[in-house]
């Protein structure tokens, strides 16, 4: 076991060979940037549509990601009245901020005050805490499927003990210089979590923060990916390791959660070379196709209809270009008749 910060963590092989897998990949990412261009910009409007989608999803939200991206497209329009619509907005405005300014942004505490206020920024309930660290208990709770809530942990009490939590974890952060950037945000990430600082915004807030420091630490691949849209995926075991690690609070060992972030960040990773590697095969097809398959990974589910509508390509067209994309394995079709749909592989 090796101390880090207040934390205990087994530093095992299986670690060492995880900071490898995902540093061996960081190693050739500056080629294959330069390399795929158009394709990148592609794969982060994506990601974004994701990322917003996935994370406030988590803490409650019932839009989808087609939702989300129509939302999205309309925010200069529509005045923000319902609660989810105003936490999407806010995600995206602060993802944007720091997928476009991450190196001018400080890991410090007025400049997480600020991220946290322009989270909130949207919400006039939120206006009496939004940029301030919380004035109340409060607790991190999971939403089970039913609505239900389930305590995931007790967090650290509002007040001197709150500041002085955080004030520590800026410190640590800023003088260890010996720890590998990786697991010094996801031990950053877990402790923002158990501190919990604000009244509401933490769960968003730390998915946000995690992004920021991968691309701080030079992991700029990240932009390109959603590492919300996993952990949404594995919603379940990430509140299980949080209140496994949570319940040996404090100076508990963290190992369960570093395998977790770990894990999490090399699937997102193996993810982003099958859709690198698929953007070989999008050169060998049609324009049609390729805007077929563009509009399909945009918007999981839609219909031979829809995609006629929206591409204005005629409905025959459309119906025999979606089965020569399933044929090549790039698509797949679900349902029958009028309520067939295809899905991105």
């Amino acid at each position: 076991m090796s101390k880090i910060h207040t934390f205990e963590l087994e530093l095992n092989w299986k670690l060492v060979g995880d900071l490898r897998q995902i540093d061996r990949f960081d190693a050739y990412w500056g080629s294959t940037e330069k390399r795929e261009g158009m394709s990148l910009k592609q794969l982060r409007s994506i990601a974004t549509v994701r990322s917003v989608g996935a994370s406030t999803r988590i803490e409650g939200s019932k839009m989808n990601d087609e939702e989300v991206d129509l939302l999205l497209q309309q925010l200069d329009k529509n005045k923000l009245e319902e609660r989810d619509s105003q936490e999407v907005a806010g995600y995206y405005e602060v993802l944007e901020l720091i997928i476009t300014e991450f190196d001018l942004i400080k890991i410090s505490e007025s400049s997480i005050k600020e991220l946290h206020s322009m989270l909130l920024k949207q919400s006039d309930k939120d206006g009496w805490h939004k940029g301030e660290y919380k004035q109340l208990s409060n607790s991190v709770e999971a939403t089970l499927p039913d609505g239900t809530k389930q305590l995931v942990f007790r967090t650290t009490p509002p007040g001197i003990e709150t500041e002085d939590h955080m004030r520590a974890l800026f410190n640590w952060y800023a003088e260890d210089d010996e720890t590998h950037p990786l697991v010094k945000s996801a031990l950053f990430t877990y402790e923002f979590l158990s501190i919990h600082p604000f009244q509401d915004g933490n769960g968003r807030l730390s998915r946000l923060l995690s992004t920021l420091l991968l691309l701080k630490n030079g992991y700029k691949w990240i932009q390109y990916i959603s590492f919300e849209h996993e952990i949404e995926n594995r919603k379940t075991e990430y509140y299980r390791v949080l209140r496994s690690c949570q319940s040996q609070r404090p100076n508990e060992d963290v190992s369960l959660w570093m395998r977790f972030f770990l894990d999490t960040l090399s699937r997102v990773q193996k993810l982003l070379e099958q859709k690198l590697a698929l953007t070989g095969v999008m050169s060998q097809l049609t324009p049609k196709e390729r805007s077929i398959l563009s509009f399909v990974s945009e918007h999981a589910g839609s219909s031979s209809g829809m995609i006629s509508k929206r591409l204005g390509i005629p409905a025959p067209t459309v119906k025999r270009l979606l089965s020569e994309l399933v044929k090549k394995d790039l698509l797949e079709r679900a349902g029958t008749g009028p309520g067939t749909h295809y899905t991105a592989k």
